[in-house]
């Protein structure tokens, strides 16, 4: 069987344009392929979409498109971007082929006409007890996991116990799913979470106990296939079943880049699944390029100048970050003209300035004295106060004439030069005839101390 695996579509009118060029570039080469089934594993909207939203018509045109070619089943996705019910319109929109809403725990049986019938309606149960009749895939479903609800259920807030619940919920599959194998029936599971150790589309790895999966709870639903929806980077895993054949599960990955420093190419899972094995390819998609650049500082344009180079039908975005006193050292007209002259086909330039923060000694407020915020600012800033109070006594008691007279007379004072002894080594000669001549120590020029400075 080839199946088409889409999945985190996020069809809003943020995304639109990218969305829908990429889902209509997959559409198409679906088609072209000649899949038997698609499936969407979640998230094909986004932002709570209202109905007379242009999204929600250009999705149902492409899903419409789909179902003329094959059955199609769509998984409930993240509740923040489709709160239950919105792909309740989606049943109604089928063309040659029916499709399918799983928005609760189930297995659905797709028929050789090509119909589909759920457990729940069939039997009752989440479940087959029995397989329909001429039943050709059996498809495990696992819409995204509500937390609240089923800490609600198990009576307790305890992340590692909703793992159990989720990993005997695929065992659950797995005894149904290993009787379709020695029926030679195609097995398929479908869910929307995250897998612990699986990496996001910006390389960082999901590691915890409160995400819905381990792979090895994946496995357990002894499915050909598992297809995975919520992670937007494209990656995959595999188990050898003895016995039986070669078990992969996978993200399809968002159909199209959605935010600056995605990683990866962008695309679909061209899946073929049988009773035994599975196998999938990423099919590209058309995706927007872009580009991100994030400066600690002022925007360095030997950098700028190196990332042009992948200009041409890029999105860029430059970000920095600088202090107050450097805030129009940044110019972003150079940046913005860098890329545009290079093709890009927009460039948004983000800055932040940071205010710069004044330290204060501790405690120099409570100081009674001038002489006491004096010794208090030089214990913070680890300064010898003795020359410091010798100077403030002169402001304070002397006249200006006075301290420069005293300041003068010191400076033209000469200074005694500095003579370093030679001692003698034990039983050792000179090297020289002569004594070496004492070096003159070099003249010290101190800075006149400001009081200005203790309150800058």
């Amino acid at each position: 069987m080839r199946v088409a695996h889409l999945s985190d579509l996020h069809f809003c009118q943020e995304h639109l344009t990218e969305v829908d060029l990429c889902m209509a570039s997959a559409v198409d080469a679906a088609i072209d392929e000649g899949v038997d089934l698609a499936i969407i594993s979640g998230d094909a909207t986004d932002h709570r979409l209202d109905l007379n939203a242009p999204a929600v018509s250009r999705l149902a045109q492409h899903v419409h498109a789909l179902s003329n070619q094959c059955p199609v089943l769509m998984l409930q996705g993240t509740f923040s971007h489709e709160p239950p019910g919105t792909l309740d319109l989606f049943r109604y929109v089928g063309g040659k082929f029916p499709v399918f809403v799983a928005d609760a725990i189930q297995q659905v049986a797709l028929l050789e006409n090509n119909q589909w019938v759920s457990a729940l309606d069939c039997e009752g149960s989440w479940v087959f007890e029995q397989f329909p009749a001429k039943t050709k895939t059996i498809i495990s479903c696992l819409p995204a996991v509500n937390k609240a609800n089923l800490v609600a259920a198990l009576g307790q807030d305890d992340v590692g116990a909703m793992g159990d619940t989720v990993h005997e919920l695929l065992c659950g599959f797995g005894l149904v799913n290993q009787r379709a194998r020695t029926e030679g029936i195609a097995t398929i599971a479908v869910s929307h979470g995250t897998v612990n150790g699986s990496l996001t589309e910006h390389g960082v790895p999901m590691m915890g106990l409160d995400h819905e999966f381990t792979i090895g709870a994946l496995f357990a639903a002894k499915a050909s296939a598992f297809m995975l929806g919520h992670i937007h980077k494209s990656q995959g895993w595999e188990y050898d079943l003895p016995a039986y054949g070669t078990q992969r599960a996978a993200y399809a990955g968002s159909i199209g880049r959605l935010h600056y420093g995605e990683e990866g190419e962008k695309g679909w899972l061209f899946w073929e699944v049988d009773h035994r094995n599975a196998a999938y390819r990423l099919m590209p998609t058309p995706a927007r390029k872009l580009i991100h650049l994030d400066f600690p500082g002022v925007p360095d344009m030997e950098t700028v100048k190196e990332a042009i180079k992948d200009a041409p039908g890029a999105f860029v975005r430059v970000r920095y970050s600088v202090d107050e006193e450097h805030r129009h050292s940044v110019d972003r007209d150079a940046v913005t003209r860098a890329f545009k002259d290079a093709g890009a086909c927009d460039v948004k330039i983000e800055g932040r300035v940071v205010p710069v923060i004044r330290a204060r000694a501790e405690g120099i407020s409570k100081a009674g004295t001038l002489d006491e915020k004096l010794r208090q600012w030089a214990k913070t800033t680890g300064t010898d106060p003795t020359p410091l109070v010798e100077r403030l006594t002169d402001l304070v008691h002397l006249d200006p004439e006075e301290i420069l007279k005293r300041i003068t007379n010191h400076m033209a004072q000469p200074q005694e030069p500095a003579v370093t002894p030679v001692v003698p080594v034990p039983g050792g000669h000179s090297t020289s005839e002569r004594p070496e001549a004492p070096v003159p120590a070099e003249h010290s020029h101190n800075d006149v101390f400001n009081i200005d400075d203790l309150f800058s």
